[in-house]
């Protein structure tokens, strides 16, 4: 089984450069968008008659802004997209799709570069999520949680963490939410499998960032631990281009 996560900054934009040539080669069985920037009325028939996949779109209040979406060949056995705690609602940052023996919650966690308020929420947001994911680790589901989280964990996980000590997305009190839900029996998986390795998942758009590699890996699968045994592979797909992030996947038996 595979899975798949991206943030592609615009569906409608990414569905005329390599989304489709991409997922037609790699064949996903399940695929997370994230900022997807899109509303109901501007799903034309080539976002949602995909052949062999259903899908389920969380939209934003505020049009052309975030927004998440689930392409998925397996039937969910139950798909949420509202009615979560107030705080992570009006953005449309979060699809929970129940499967059989897991529960997957697709996340666009807020990004804090906008300010002080901004970045209120967002640690905001990280407290109220977690506490929500509590309840469901609580009956004892396994978990699988990706997105994009807005934060790097470690230095490791970017190309320059010391120009970037009080960037919004390296800030201390962000990492220490990571820290927090990794606390919380989650682990990140690619990092578990790879200590040292420096793969980057998202890369600015100025300055060509993307050409000289100055990336950020805020892009993650953080898992139960029951699962991961049967994890094969966490490829990360540096080379997939159309957004300012690439494709990253979890390989399961």
């Amino acid at each position: 089984m595979i899975i798949t996560s991206w943030n592609v900054n615009g569906l409608r934009a990414i569905a005329k450069k390599t989304l489709f040539p991409w997922i037609h080669t790699f064949q996903p069985d399940v695929l997370c968008l994230q900022e997807t920037k899109i509303q109901e009325e501007q799903l034309s028939p080539e976002l949602v008659d995909w052949e062999g996949y259903g899908c389920f779109f969380s939209f934003a209040n505020r049009k052309g802004y975030s927004g998440t979406a689930i392409y998925s060949k397996i039937p969910p056995c139950f798909v949420k997209i509202k009615d979560f705690p107030e705080a992570l609602e009006g953005e449309g940052r979060i699809i929970e799709a129940h499967f059989q023996d897991f529960v997957l919650m697709n996340v666009y966690f807020p990004n804090g570069q906008m300010g002080e308020e901004r970045l209120r929420y967002k640690l905001r947001f990280y407290d109220v999520f977690l506490d929500y994911i509590g309840e469901i680790q609580k009956k004892g589901i396994p978990l699988i949680l990706t997105g994009d989280f807005n934060t790097a964990h470690q230095p490791v996980d970017l190309a320059e963490p010391e120009k970037n000590a009080r960037t919004s997305g390296f800030l201390p009190s962000e990492r220490e939410k990571i820290d927090l839900y990794l606390q919380h029996n989650l682990v990140d998986i690619f990092r578990a499998k790879n200590p040292e390795q420096k793969t980057y998942t998202y890369w600015s758009y100025f300055a060509n960032a993307r050409i000289r590699n100055l990336g950020w890996r805020i892009d993650y699968f953080l898992i139960s631990p029951s699962l991961i045994p049967r994890v094969t592979d966490t490829p990360i797909h540096g080379g997939v281009m159309g957004s300012d992030h690439c494709p990253l996947s979890l390989l399961l038996r």
